[in-house]
């Protein structure tokens, strides 16, 4: 075989490894998404978004961290336009639930940011053995009153915790930087969980966890929104 011939030949291989790394990557990050036999919702099953857990805060030059309810008030709005942008994702048969009705359920709420909270210890990071990567856990029968006042047959459960760097921070930053000290500026992390109402497992996760994004403006927030969801189980067809 002439020389040019098996340079192609090895190239051609060592691209279909590289494909099939990829897509077996993609395949094991799918299966620590969704629950165990749960691959996508039934065509005619109902959604109902509860209202995003989210507050943004500050950072002042010294590294304090402060509430900011004006950023918070703005980035709800933003979310939730994001969110009414993807119904081509989460399907046409979507309601949302109002701050007022979500106050209702604060117990339901509460037990899943729980739920939610060791998933995204135990299932990412600190990994339980007796799990063995599987996305197995459930709110049990305390969902029945969301699923008996909604007529839904899942629930969609956001939780945002976002922080930004002062101007004086950065500037502050700045100067740390040039001593050859870091600093950090703000993050952003949540998670998405969706939530079987009528077995109370949770059936996919997703965590956002970087030092990008911002929910005050629109535009940014739809990217963040988008990422968030990514992997969202999809309607049958």
């Amino acid at each position: 075989m002439p020389a040019s011939a098996s340079r192609i030949t090895r190239s051609l291989l060592l691209a279909a490894v590289l494909v099939a790394a990829v897509s077996a990557h993609a395949q094991k990050a799918a299966s620590t998404q969704l629950a165990p036999g749960f691959t996508t919702r039934p065509a005619a099953s109902k959604l109902v978004i509860v209202p995003a857990d989210m507050e943004l805060f500050s950072i002042s030059a010294g590294g304090v961290v402060e509430p900011r309810a004006d950023w918070t008030d703005a980035a709800q709005k933003n979310f939730a336009l994001a969110l009414a942008g993807e119904r081509q994702r989460l399907g046409a048969n979507v309601t949302t639930m109002s701050e007022a009705e979500a106050d209702e359920f604060a117990e339901i709420t509460t037990l899943q940011s729980a739920v939610a909270e060791a998933i995204s210890l135990h299932h990412r990071d600190l990994k339980l053995a007796t799990k063995e990567d599987r996305l197995d856990w459930t709110l049990g029968e305390a969902v029945q009153p969301l699923q008996q006042r909604t007529g839904a047959d899942y629930a969609l459960f956001t939780w945002i915790r976002d922080s930004y760097a002062s101007s004086e921070r950065k500037a502050a930053m700045v100067a740390m930087a040039m001593l050859g000290a870091i600093s950090l500026g703000g993050e952003q992390v949540g998670y998405a969980s969706l939530v079987d109402l009528n077995t109370g497992r949770v059936v996919w996760f997703n965590k956002l966890s970087r030092m990008s994004g911002d929910l005050r403006e629109a535009q940014p927030a739809a990217e963040t929104v988008e990422t968030l969801l990514k992997g969202f189980p999809a309607l049958q067809q």
